[in-house]
């Protein structure tokens, strides 16, 4: 097997038997979508945190990143996307926080496309390099602040935020499909946020708490 294979598929506590036991108490913390759990099991976790960390990589744990950035936890990347799949599987989908760029890779195999927005340069940097070396080309990155989303090509069917704001900025709202489904950690406090899911229709928007989470907090401008 040549050595970046290796690296790619993993060995030890990197290996996919990992991954699969990861599924496994996924499954049993209530995940029940077989495509999450399947992008869950394809996607080399320890590819997305640094080398030293990377026998952590398939706890189900949030991890540093560095930049005061977490890597979130499993069940909650689980989470999120089985929630904004609940409606059927969305064209388009934006996420606010790249990160290490995980989270956009699980959709990536679920979703035709991903525009992805980061305001940390380095960070996107990484991300950027971790998609190409594992050939993930359906996913579309910004530098930006993702307080202002990507207007164009608006609207999305799906919006993920990696990060809690105290409130949702209204053009991300905005940039909602009807019909279309948010999901979002609200609150500066980490020990009291609320993961919220958030369906437009045509008269507005109704929200339904998930549960409580503990998510960095959302930041405007670029870094």
């Amino acid at each position: 097997m040549a050595l970046n294979n290796m690296l790619h598929q993993g060995v030890g506590m990197t290996s996919q038997r990992a991954r699969d036991r990861l599924v496994i108490r996924l499954r049993k913390k209530g995940i029940r979508h077989s495509t999450v759990l399947q992008s869950i099991a394809r996607t080399p976790r320890h590819l997305f945190v640094d080398e030293a960390l990377s026998h952590r990589a398939y706890e189900d744990n949030a991890l540093p990143i560095g930049n005061g950035q977490t890597i979130s936890q499993p069940y909650i990347v689980a989470l999120m996307t089985e929630t904004i799949l609940k409606d059927g599987i969305p064209g388009r989908v934006l996420e606010i926080g790249t990160g290490s760029g995980y989270q956009a890779a699980i959709l990536a195999h679920i979703v035709p496309a991903v525009f992805s927005v980061e305001r940390i340069s380095g960070l996107l940097v990484q991300a950027k390099k971790r998609f190409k070396e594992l050939k993930i080309n359906n996913i579309m990155v910004k530098h930006g602040d993702g307080t202002n989303g990507w207007p164009q090509p608006k609207p999305y069917n799906a919006i993920i935020i990696t990060a809690a704001p105290e409130a949702i900025p209204t053009p991300l709202l905005e940039q909602l499909s009807v019909g279309g489904r948010m999901i979002v950690p609200v609150g500066q406090d980490r020990s009291v946020q609320e993961l919220r899911s958030i369906l437009r229709t045509k008269k507005g928007y109704e929200t339904t708490v998930i549960e409580t989470v503990s998510f960095v907090p959302f930041r405007s401008g670029k870094a």
